[in-house]
């Protein structure tokens, strides 16, 4: 079991998202090498950052008319967006719960798998992400209550979700807000 918490830079006017910083404590029994623990929690995250903020799948069909229906289009790295040192946050903390180990009969020097937990905790940069956007809400006037924004929270749907006077103007196009176009003369 864990905890994460982040800190973000959203610019208003592109939607572009930085993340300042992450601190990720995790507890998983009497470590067995500390180094690369915190090596597989680091690596851990920042895949589940990649989950929830970066890697959109993309079907066929629907708003996607390009892509043949039922088709994956983002099958792998070269088609989406996976993360890159720069999504990486400026300063990042990684902390063991000491002091807890695993009492449960078999487990190996009363160790716990580190793999998956951390990946999870990358969502502490979506929220990040959501807290920033209501700011902005707040200050473009628009009330400070639930509104949607899926994931992964992409550059565009920041920005689309930022509620001020251009994504106002995309807001009743339907699909994923974006603008419409024409192609007729």
């Amino acid at each position: 079991s864990g905890a994460a918490v982040s800190e973000v830079e959203v610019d208003c006017l592109t939607g572009d998202s930085r993340t300042v910083r992450s601190d990720v404590i995790l507890g998983f029994g009497n470590s067995l090498n500390p180094q690369l623990d915190a090596g597989q929690i680091e690596g851990a995250f920042t895949q589940g950052v990649g989950l929830f903020n970066l890697e959109e799948v993309i079907w066929g069909g629907g708003e996607m008319q390009w892509v043949k229906p039922g088709q994956c289009y983002t099958r792998g790295p070269r088609d989406y967006k996976i993360p890159s040192f720069d999504d990486m946050p400026t300063e990042f903390c990684v902390s063991q719960l000491a002091g807890h180990p695993n009492q449960s009969e078999g487990a190996l020097y009363k160790s716990r798998a580190v793999g998956e937990p951390p990946l999870f905790l990358g969502c502490s940069v979506y929220w990040a992400n959501h807290m920033a956007i209501m700011e902005a809400r707040k200050a473009n006037g628009k009330p400070a209550t639930y509104f949607q924004v899926g994931s992964p929270m992409s550059t565009e749907r920041i920005r689309m979700a930022m509620g001020d006077d251009i994504a106002d103007a995309f807001e009743n196009q339907g699909g994923l807000n974006r603008p419409a176009i024409s192609l007729a003369s």
